[in-house]
């Protein structure tokens, strides 16, 4: 028998001879209680006593009540902090949530909007690709500025951050040599070429950044009156390893173009007329602001050393990009050409990307400073 059992049976059996005591007294005050009288006495014994100690009884002997619990019935006082820290809880049961049954709607959020354009700068900029082992990516070695740079250290930051989140890990592999253009109207980082160099440790490093113009941007005439639009488009393209010319004349524009390096691409049946190539006359004191029919100028001293370190150090295989056969259009999105396994579909080119973006770096500028 518990504890608890023996402790209520023995309230019960002193009561009860308590009662006798009582009821066979001689003394004579007590003899005068009436028969009303002890009916009284033995309801109240019955409620107030017998009551309370059955139910306890009974809600040990069924482990409802657990001797070890204390639950305090009024607000805690100031002083029972150290009692309340190491009372001890019983364990919470465990709460199922009840299962949509087949009838019960299931919503679906929306996407969220498009973040819009970036500070007023030309248009957003393209979705980063969203990469599985960022652990494989080499580190991005803090920028040097070149001899002829005008950037602080916060510009030169954000646009090799810029660069390191828009290449996907097979770029950062099979090239070496990054070519970033800012094709923006305005911003800190509108209307430059930047120069990256990849080390023997596979991390990159800005060699250069240099004042550069793209197109023009609108719907023109051009001197064969052809109505054409002048506009760099946004994309990752290649040197045509074919059509490098230290001296070329374009016969659209009745324009030299010293030193053109043209981009390795076919939209729609036709090779892109779009290179980098020197300015020229006026075009040298416009750049920094869009001024071309298309192609990346650069200053004279520039685009030659470009052109001669290209063709020296870059010369090997290069991941060729997709091809649309329907359309005739070679990819310009980074998706790169594979054969029936899936390997990459490699040719003997210059392992030199090209990454042109509608990027101010207005906003990222901001949030470093």
């Amino acid at each position: 028998m518990s504890s608890l059992r023996i402790l209520g049976l023995s309230y019960l059996a002193a009561a009860s001879l308590f009662t006798l005591a009582i009821m066979f007294s001689d003394h004579a005050s007590l003899r005068m209680v009436t028969d009303q009288a002890a009916q009284f006495v033995a309801r109240q014994f019955q409620s107030r006593v017998m009551a309370p100690v059955l139910l306890f009884a009974r809600l040990e002997d069924e482990k409802i009540l657990d001797p070890q619990v204390s639950v305090p019935l009024a607000p805690p006082k100031p002083n029972d902090a150290p009692v309340l820290a190491h009372a001890l809880v019983p364990p919470a049961k465990k709460i199922i949530a009840p299962m949509l049954s087949p009838s019960e709607p299931t919503i679906t959020m929306p996407e969220l909007p498009d973040a819009g354009k970036e500070e007023g700068y030309g248009t957003a900029p393209p979705p980063l690709p969203n990469f599985t082992k960022p652990e494989t990516l080499p580190s991005l070695v803090p920028p040097e500025p070149s001899p002829d740079s005008a950037l602080g250290p916060m510009e030169r930051a954000a646009v090799s951050s810029r660069l390191a989140q828009s290449l996907s890990p097979e770029m950062r592999k099979k090239f070496d040599l990054f070519l970033y253009v800012s094709k923006a109207r305005q911003g800190p980082l509108a209307q430059r070429l930047y120069v990256f160099k990849k080390n023997s440790g596979g991390a990159l490093v800005m060699a250069y950044d240099w004042a550069a113009s793209t197109g023009r941007e609108k719907y023109e005439i051009s001197p064969a009156g052809a109505h054409v639009r002048t506009v760099t488009p946004a994309g990752f393209y290649q040197l045509d390893p074919g059509r490098f010319f230290r001296a070329y004349h374009s016969s659209a524009w009745d324009q030299s173009m010293p030193y053109a390096m043209f981009f390795n691409r076919e939209d729609h049946g036709d090779p892109t007329g779009l290179a980098i190539h020197a300015a020229v006359g006026d075009d040298i004191a416009k750049l920094g602001s869009r001024a071309s029919a298309g192609c990346v100028h650069i200053a004279p001293a520039h685009a030659q050393l470009l052109f001669d370190m290209i063709r020296a150090d870059y010369r090997g295989k290069a991941p060729r990009f997709a091809y649309d056969r329907a359309s005739r259009t070679m990819s310009n999105d980074g998706e790169m050409m594979r054969d029936a396994n899936g390997n990459l579909v490699m040719a003997d080119g210059y392992r030199v990307l090209i990454d042109i973006e509608d990027f101010s770096g207005a906003g990222r500028v901001a949030a470093l400073n």
